[in-house]
């Protein structure tokens, strides 16, 4: 069965991080890109961060860059999203998806011809 499972969310006060981890099962990751997405209630998906099949370009979306960080471990068939200096609109349901390649649309990154979605992880960032 193909799955991807993202881990690693909870509760984190302003200012602080939280490193997100997004396993594949039954497929390996080698052969795609990969995204983040976030989706908080009441707003539109958002591309966070991406990186390429072989990982020599990331992308950002501008509302994370600097603070966001995006790796592959394909040895381990894992994605990760390090989230640094937390912030109340960063509060969102995360989740992974693989695809073709990556792209930039307007202010956020994505990939191109999605291939397979994850199962999220809820991050909330509150005093």
């Amino acid at each position: 069965q193909l799955q991807l499972v993202g881990s690693g969310g909870g509760l984190v006060q302003p200012g602080g991080s939280l490193r997100l981890s997004c396993a594949a099962s039954g497929f390996t990751l080698d052969d795609y890109a990969i995204a983040w997405f976030r989706q908080a209630p009441g707003k539109e998906r958002e591309g966070v961060s991406c990186i390429s099949v072989s990982g020599s370009r990331t992308d950002y979306a501008d509302s994370v860059k600097g603070r966001f960080t995006i790796s592959r471990d394909n040895a381990k068939n894992t994605v990760y999203l390090q989230m640094n200096s937390l912030k109340p609109e960063d509060t969102a349901d995360y989740y992974c998806a693989v695809g073709e390649d990556i792209t930039h649309v307007q202010a956020m990154c994505t990939v191109v011809r999605v291939h397979h979605w994850g199962k999220g992880t809820l991050v909330t960032v509150s005093s």
